[in-house]
């Protein structure tokens, strides 16, 4: 009897010791791959969500070829990244491209060079749930019928930055965005933008929850949207700095900081065409640095304070 319970730990060590071999720190996917594959480079799987299972914490996922690889949720620190390739997301109906919901508050998740697509029928592009911080560079995400990228971290600070992204067509009603920052009431995001593209769709940014937001905007461009370039709205705080920003031809306005702990203060932006340049219905108003080009708006072509720059 002893011998079979020790002949019995002996194979669930093995079986263990196997399952972690299993995880490899870096697998691949591949358009003519099979998630029945280990996902190593010469046998590849065909879905991120097949390769995800396969690839260790802090491990990288590489596509080899062009294809569609599939929504997937992570739920560790991981990179998934294409180079020369179109590595493609395209969402069901109703429902999110990606999915981001790590446990640590040190885990980091890297997205680079995918295309996300909801072709009109998918919910958000990116849906990031809770992660010690997110890096997203170089993605395209379009046609999404509520959000191009949701960042509501359930309770955990977290940190997100975007770097040369492009969003189009995503949200159709006032309350939803390209980037929608909606923290709860207790938690903190701390997101940044650089050479951000957004165009056409609801709102381009939009801050809202009872959290607290922080914002770093610039070098970016915001046009053609049928609400406002960036909305401040939250009932928690909500604070934003703009540097070398452009909110152009938008049916609502450039700037709107209506919540009430909104502040924004802007350098170096224009802000040009749209239906109003500058509202705010907040507590603190929107501060100008007196650098900035707010011209050709139907409405609201002053800032309510400006101060010298030092």
């Amino acid at each position: 009897m002893k011998s079979f319970f020790r002949v019995l730990t002996a194979a669930t060590l093995l079986a263990g010791s196997t399952f972690a071999s299993a995880q490899a720190t870096r697998t691949w996917v591949s358009g003519v791959g099979d998630d029945a594959n280990p996902c190593s480079r010469t046998a590849p799987c065909k879905t991120f969500a097949g390769a995800i299972s396969k690839t260790a914490a802090r491990g990288k996922i590489n596509v080899l070829d062009s294809g569609g690889f599939g929504a997937v949720t992570i739920t560790k620190s991981i990179t998934i990244e294409s180079e020369g390739t179109v590595a493609g997301v395209l969402a069901t109906a109703g429902s999110s491209g990606v999915i981001i919901n790590t446990t640590l508050a040190t885990d980091l998740v890297v997205l680079r060079n995918l295309k996300i697509e909801g072709i009109g029928a998918g919910g958000t592009g990116i849906r990031i749930l809770s992660a010690g911080a997110v890096l997203i560079e170089g993605v395209s995400i379009e046609d999404f019928t509520t959000h191009g990228i949701d960042i509501s971290p359930t309770s955990n600070p977290i940190q997100v930055s975007l770097q040369d992204v492009t969003l189009r067509r995503n949200g159709d009603i006032d309350t939803e965005a390209a980037v929608n920052i909606a923290p709860p009431l207790g938690a903190t995001a701390s997101v940044t933008l650089n050479d951000v593209r957004v165009g056409g769709g609801a709102n381009g940014i939009r801050t809202a929850g009872s959290g607290t937001t922080e914002l770093f905007v610039r070098d970016s461009i915001f046009s053609e949207l049928l609400f406002d370039g960036i909305r401040q709205t939250n009932v928690g705080t909500s604070t934003s700095l703009l540097d070398n920003v452009s909110l152009i031809n938008c049916d609502g306005a450039g700037l709107n900081t209506d919540g009430i702990g909104s502040r924004a203060r802007v350098a170096n932006s224009t802000i040009t065409g749209n239906a109003n340049g500058v509202v705010t219905t907040s507590a603190t108003s929107p501060v100008s640095f007196g650098n900035n080009r707010l011209i050709a708006n139907a409405n609201g072509n002053t800032f309510p304070v400006t101060v010298a720059l030092k």
